[in-house]
């Protein structure tokens, strides 16, 4: 836990840094950590009551609560340390107005949301993966400008609201999207100690606090105080820390060997090498500062996609160090600083260079397994070892038809709470939140001679004219892939394409937001790979390691989809399911065999589950087995090379036109 404590302190002595993302496995005491470093913190000052904590000495001058003139009273409070659940509102994020009364009255009343609570303060989101994109909207905006906006029909607040952001996740529940992790300053990999003393000590530790939480707190004080007077004191440093123009020049090698995008990177790392710097008592920027700084700053900015793990290459990170170590811009690529070069007399400058392009090429041609049945190291006989997928692409579109009331994503049509566009208006049934201003106007306007107004007065508004608007986004699916991994399906070609196809589908989810599900179907029996989870980066782990070979159990894998899909709508109702099907449609067995996958076929779209079936048949007969498949499962039959978004091929985007039955039940909903 030593780089996680290092990663908060850093930003408790200058939150300039941007925050700090934790990824680590449950379990591993990440929110225990975040909740620890308020107390740390030292106490800041306040206008006497303004509810938005501005600074006596230079107050926001947009301040709701104010203006704050010199004569305003002054005091000190504790550092904030504000959590934000997964399922906060939005209006409890950024405040909410009361329109009835701004409407009616004139009357801006205004309620401060958690924005406002942690302005000057920690803002911390435990499994930030899983916060609806909405509400990740809300927070880039706040961290990009530092103020909070609520606008609301002509009506408008705005605050400052600047705040150390602090989140932790578990990589195996889902990934961040892009726009928010790169405005993590920071971030840290943490795991459990595998070490049986130090476990040991954690469980003692553990069981003392819950003996006596008073003396635990006694025991540990002095510690805390010490290091609270640490910080303060590296605070006051900071200022005096010089950075060199050497120090700058190795941050900025790094992110460029690095090619990471943009230039908040060199940002982040130059002001953390200069918060290392105080922290040690420093005022000058070292080469050992650098380094620890590029492994905070750049490890989640080397993501190209969802399914890279974030890292550095050290040995890279090393060499370009070294190379613009103590010389000058203008030199040649020869290092002449005052300690040589790492590769002695005669040995250039271009070598570092040539070794880090060396071993990429080499990686690259690693031979594929062997496949043969039966040879060494391979998979068991009548199976072929896992092949490795075909690059992914950029898929079609595939939704679910109608319109949902899932969780906010980027695939099918839903009616949501934000975002989309509105479609109508109607009555609210409980508080007004997005108030549909023309459709309130034209239900008041023919009241207005029988509620006595005259001109010149205001519009007499009464409760039941208040209209709000009904809005249309989008929503994820839980997209649930149930793929053919028998004999019929072992060709080393033909598999890899189907897992690249597979792949691409993955990522597509990703993009948009879904939950994904994995079945296999082999030998003798159907196996679920992945339970539904907002993790595709397991999926693509599971899906690498798929081996191939065997009999084709269709019913089974159709009749293990139904049964996820049945345990899933219990837990989660509202998100809609998708399934692709991805084999050739042959059954392996007798007619009988075929006759079950049927059976199964229709059982699954009784559900009203909608599918898509990826025909992978080959060669120059075609049986046409997966088209039968898909018409009994009431969606389309598409060929693997019409997935790809830039195909010529016509792929129907949604799926209502072969699904009759689904649009009868969505008119009876």
């Amino acid at each position: 836990m030593d780089r996680l404590r290092l990663a908060l302190l850093l930003n408790a002595v200058s939150p300039q840094v941007g925050g700090v993302l934790v990824r680590g496995e449950k379990g591993t005491a990440k929110s225990t950590m975040v909740r620890a470093l308020a107390g740390l913190l030292p106490d800041i000052a306040v206008v006497d009551g303004c509810r938005f904590a501005c600074d006596p000495a230079a107050p926001d001058p947009q301040c709701p609560d104010g203006p704050h003139t010199g004569a305003s009273g002054s005091g000190r409070r504790p550092t904030s340390l504000v959590e934000l659940p997964v399922g906060v509102s939005e209006d409890r994020v950024v405040g909410s107005l009361d329109l009835e009364r701004a409407l009616a009255e004139g009357v801006k009343a205004y309620e401060p949301g958690l924005l406002a609570a942690a302005h000057r303060g920690v803002l911390y989101i435990d499994e930030v993966n899983l916060l609806h994109d909405h509400l990740v909207d809300l927070l880039l905006d706040a961290a990009a400008m530092g103020r909070s906006y609520v606008e609301r029909e002509g009506v408008s607040v705005r605050h400052a609201s600047r705040f150390l952001l602090v989140g932790t996740m578990n990589p195996e529940e889902g990934e961040l999207r892009p726009q928010l992790l790169d405005r993590f300053g920071l971030t840290v990999e943490i795991a459990a100690t595998r070490e049986p003393q130090e476990r040991a000590e954690v469980v003692r530790r553990r069981l003392a606090h819950d003996a006596d939480p008073a003396a635990f707190a006694a025991r540990w004080a002095a510690e805390e105080r010490a290091l609270a007077a640490r910080i303060v004191a590296a605070r006051e440093l900071l200022p005096q820390v010089e950075l060199s123009d050497t120090a700058l020049r190795q941050i900025t090698a790094v992110c460029a060997a690095f090619e990471v995008d943009g230039l908040r990177a060199d940002i982040v790392m130059a002001r953390t090498a200069v918060a290392l710097a105080a922290w040690a008592g420093r005022t000058q920027v070292l080469a050992e500062d650098v380094r620890t700084a590029a492994e905070l700053a750049l490890p989640h900015r080397r993501r190209r996609n969802p399914f890279d793990a974030p890292g550095l290459d050290e040995s890279k990170l090393d060499e370009t160090l070294e190379q613009f170590a103590d010389r000058d811009p203008d030199d040649g690529p020869e290092d002449d600083g005052p300690e040589g070069g790492p590769d002695g007399p005669g040995g250039g400058g271009g070598a570092p260079a040539d070794r880090a392009d060396g071993p990429a090429d080499g990686a690259s041609a690693a031979p594929e397994p062997d496949s043969t049945p039966g040879t060494a190291g391979s998979a068991p006989a009548g199976e072929h070892s896992p092949v490795a997928a075909d690059q992914p692409y950029r898929t079609r579109l595939l939704q679910v038809p109608g319109t949902g009331e899932g969780v906010q994503g980027r695939r099918s049509r839903a009616r949501t709470e934000s975002g989309g566009h509105t479609v109508r208006a109607a009555r609210p049934t409980g508080a007004l939140q997005r108030l549909h201003l023309t459709a309130t106007l034209t239900a008041a306007a023919p009241h207005q001679l029988a509620r006595g107004r005259r001109t010149g007065q205001p519009l007499a508004l009464r409760r039941d004219d208040f209209r709000q608007q009904v809005r249309e986004g989008r929503e994820g699916n839980l997209v649930l892939f149930v793929v053919d991994a028998s004999g019929s399906m072992a060709a080393r070609q033909r598999m890899s394409a189907v897992k690249g196809a597979v792949l691409s589908l993955l990522m597509d989810a990703y993009q948009r937001r879904d939950k994904i599900g994995m079945i296999s179907f082999r030998g003798g029996s159907a196996e679920l790979l992945l339970p539904p989870t907002s993790s595709v980066e397991a999926g693509a782990a599971r899906l690498q390691q798929l081996p191939t070979g065997g009999r084709t159990p269709l019913a089974a894998g159709l009749l293990r989809a139904h049964e996820t899909l049945r345990v899933e709508r219990l837990r989660d109702p509202l998100r809609r399911p998708l399934v692709v099907l991805v084999t050739d449609g042959r059954a392996t067995g007798s007619r009988a065999a075929l006759d079950d996958a049927r059976r199964a076929a229709v059982l699954l779209a009784a559900t009203g589950a909608a599918s898509v079936v990826v025909d992978c048949e080959s060669g120059p007969v075609r049986l046409g087995l997966a088209g039968e498949l898909a018409s009994l499962l009431h969606g389309p039959a598409v060929r693997l090379d019409e997935l790809r978004a830039d195909s010529v091929a016509s792929l129907v985007q949604t799926l209502t036109a072969s699904r009759p039955s689904a649009r009868s039940s969505q008119k009876a909903a």
